[in-house]
């Protein structure tokens, strides 16, 4: 019986190649990671220094407005506010306090019931948490808060009397702290770490971009999926820049002396939107390069070209935004990528290379949106420029309309028609103001 099974070397070298794209994968995101790391240094050390400052006045103001004693959720609470729920402070600190009184409610009200002991403890916990959930929907400082608190209320207040004024009265210092720090003391630069954040996308996208222009000159299959692959890896990278955004959101809101920055703030907002589709864009534009090799499509010069320009013009429209330049050099490179893809769709492409034009031209009509181009703009460019090539190919048929000049017979039709016309109306003996007008 034939043996189905295919040879060795062809498993062999399928291995190696997973290997290979592996190792590169793995390369490239240690990479990635050490520049992360390297960026984000800055953002960390304001963070903790804030931390550090919010728990010192916290705990000195806990002290002051308390009286002496361990007032340790004071401090607490203001690391927290901070550390743990950046981009979404205030949102947080009000889920903290309203998670200490509902601990509050329940535990007491519990334990008036029920009375105190282990198994006491147990119930009032498990229902404080319940309800949390119930309220909040999803784990987070409420729920925490509330558990914690249920568990002080459970276990130290029939020791120790008097516990939930204090709580309360230290979830409100530390909350308050820690918004004060946040918006008064040492507030970030928010265009600062939202550039920081997109940093990485930019840098990616540009590099795969030009990456996959060479993987189809050299009709490379691995190549461009091996493109795919890495732009499929980037879901970290939009995380990190989705929390920038909620983190500049929250200063420009509370911070008085980054209000001057809200406009500069929206505008970015919109293009890391737009940034974030591009990247989307360029995914499908690899796996349908990948798919075309696969099908042996041909694959016009036009395309790794029109590639190559909107690289660039990712390159070109991030340091024109930066600088807040008009984004003509921009415009101009997206308009000779619409036209390289437009000459590429009439040089002949088959199903998946007519969807590489198309994805060229909405990551085009993107590129520009993020720039700050209207929807309706970015699409008439793109429209305009894309027809421009396609007529270099194809020009367009243009019929001249001639008239038709009447022939001699016709005109001496036409005289006689008149002049017997006349003479009815003679005969009739109409007045000449009564006859109608010829």
């Amino acid at each position: 019986m034939a043996d189905d099974r295919p040879p060795a070397d062809l498993r062999r070298s399928r291995l190696d190649e997973t290997a290979e794209r592996t190792v590169r994968r793995v390369r490239h995101r240690g990479g990635q990671a050490g520049k992360i790391r390297a960026r984000q240094w800055e953002i960390t050390l304001v963070i903790s220094v804030q931390s550090g400052l919010a728990a010192a006045i916290a705990a000195l103001l806990a002290d002051s407005l308390l009286g002496q004693g361990s007032h340790v959720f004071a401090p607490a609470a203001a690391v927290g506010t901070i550390a743990t729920a950046i981009g979404q402070r205030a949102r947080r600190t009000f889920e903290l306090l309203a998670g200490v009184a509902l601990g509050i409610i329940i535990g007491d009200t519990l334990r008036f019931l029920l009375g105190s002991g282990p198994w006491q403890t147990g119930v009032v916990v498990a229902l404080a948490i319940a309800a949390a959930l119930l309220v909040a929907g999803k784990g987070g400082p409420l729920v925490g808060q509330a558990g914690g608190t249920a568990v002080l209320i459970a276990t130290l207040a029939p020791m120790e009397r008097g516990l939930e004024l204090p709580r309360i009265f230290d979830a409100l210092v530390g909350g308050a702290v820690g918004l004060v720090v946040v918006a008064l003391l040492l507030p970030v630069n928010p265009m600062r770490v939202l550039d920081r954040a997109a940093a990485p996308i930019f840098t990616i996208v540009c590099e795969q971009l030009a990456e996959l222009a060479q993987a189809l000159r050299d009709r490379d299959g691995a190549r461009t999926l091996g493109v795919l692959e890495r732009l499929r890896g980037t879901d970290d990278d939009l995380g990190r820049l989705h929390d920038a955004l909620s983190g500049a959101e929250e200063v420009v809101t509370i911070a008085p002396v980054r209000w001057h920055r809200r406009q500069q703030y929206h505008r970015y907002a919109r293009s890391a939107a737009h940034l974030e589709r591009l990247l989307l864009d360029s995914r499908a534009m690899a796996r349908w390069s990948t798919t075309a090799l696969q099908y042996d499509e041909p694959i016009p010069a036009e395309l790794p070209e029109a590639m190559r320009r909107l690289g660039q013009a990712v390159v070109v429209m991030r340091t024109e935004c930066r600088v807040g330049d008009d984004p003509r050099c921009t415009r101009q490179l997206v308009e000779q990528c619409a036209e390289l893809a437009g000459r590429a769709s009439e040089s002949g492409v088959h199903s998946f290379g007519e969807s590489l034009v198309t994805g060229l031209r909405t990551a085009a009509s993107d590129l520009l949106r993020a720039a700050g181009c209207e929807p309706v703009d970015a699409n008439r460019i793109v429209r305009r420029a894309a027809g421009a090539g396609e007529a270099e190919i194809h020009p367009p048929v243009r019929r001249e309309l001639h008239r038709t000049r009447p022939t001699r017979a016709a005109r001496a039709r036409r005289r006689a028609h008149l002049a017997a016309r006349s003479r009815n109306e003679n005969r009739a003996g109409l007045p000449a103001r009564e006859r109608p007008a010829r």
